[in-house]
Parts: structure tokens; sequence; C-alpha cells
């Protein structure tokens, strides 16, 4: 037997849905509602709903109790998703943004950009160990901070604090010898 009908018939024991479906009928179409009261578009619906059965599974996964009211627990869920989907779309919007105003920029000359990538390199050089790396792998591996922790074996916080002191500290450099 599959761990998720394992999930799905601890879920219907504990009276939390009915058939093979963690949400009846009738808290599906609250969550619909909610996720669309959220703003959330109509194509993304079904993808919602899903979210909010996937948690439900999970729950009873990790073995804790039955909601004791699911259809309230689905409908907070379904609200905390609806503004998960408007951050993470202001998110793409300045994102959009910030790539649209970098093409605005002119692009410097070849002997520009080679006198800036000389002094990038120059910085690097002078940054401690752990700094560079974590340059290195975060800018031009383009690896997301949770991975270079994860690689690195230290917190993301960690991550975070080295890639802040190296960027101010490459910054202050290039000021210094006036290259930007």
């Amino acid at each position: 037997m599959s761990v998720l009908r394992r999930i799905t018939r601890r879920v219907q024991r504990d009276g939390a849905g009915h058939g093979d479906d963690p949400l009846d009928p009738a808290q599906e179409r609250r969550v619909r509602a909610v996720l669309a009261l959220g703003g959330v578009p109509q194509a993304d619906l079904p993808d919602g709903v899903q979210q909010v059965r996937l948690r439900l599974l999970e729950r009873a996964a990790k073995g804790h109790e039955t909601p004791r009211d699911v259809s309230a627990w689905a409908a907070v869920v379904a609200s905390n998703l609806a503004m998960d989907w408007h951050r993470a779309r202001r998110r793409q919007e300045r994102l959009g943004e910030r790539l649209a105003s970098l093409r605005e920029h002119e692009h410097p000359s070849g002997e520009d950009a080679s006198v800036l990538s000389l002094a990038v390199a120059q910085g690097l050089d002078d940054l401690p160990d752990a700094q560079r790396q974590v340059v290195v792998l975060r800018f031009y591996a383009d690896l997301p901070v949770r991975s270079i922790a994860r690689e690195l074996g230290v917190p993301e916080g960690t991550v975070k604090s080295r890639l802040h002191t190296a960027v101010r500290a490459l910054r202050a450099r290039l000021h210094e010898d006036e290259v930007v």
C-alpha cells in the first residue's frame, strides 16, 4: 500500500474526509471560494485546492490530530495560500521591473567592462576565503542561498551575512579605486 493511500485512509478514519478525498465537496467549494475571493486567478484555483489537500495529508502523515473543524482549517490555509500567491506575484513584478531597468542602462564599453572585471577580480582576491566562496557560488554559479547553505553545511543566515559583508567590501573597494 502506498504512503499516500495510508495517509488518506488515516485522514478518513479520523473523520477528515469522505471517499478518497480528504476534503468533501462542500469543503472544496469553500476552499475555492476563499482562494477566488483572495484574488487567485481561476486558472490557479485547482492548484490551490490541491495545496490545501496536501497540507491536510501532510498534517496527518506527521501524526498531528485532524483539525476539529476541517472546513475552517482549510479556509484558513486557503487564505494563507492566497496571500502567498500575491506575495510571489509582487516579487515577480519587482524582479521584472529591475531587469527592465537594467536593460535601459547603457552597457559599458569594452574597455570599461575590462577595467570593471579586473577591479572585481582583485576585490575578490582580497576577500576572506569564506566570503569569496559564497560570492562566487551565488553570483557566478547562480546558486540560491538555500543550496549554498546546504552544500557548505552552514545556516542560511550565515550565507546571507557573508554575502552582505562581501558585497559591501567589494562596493567600497570599487568606489575607493574610482571604478564605479
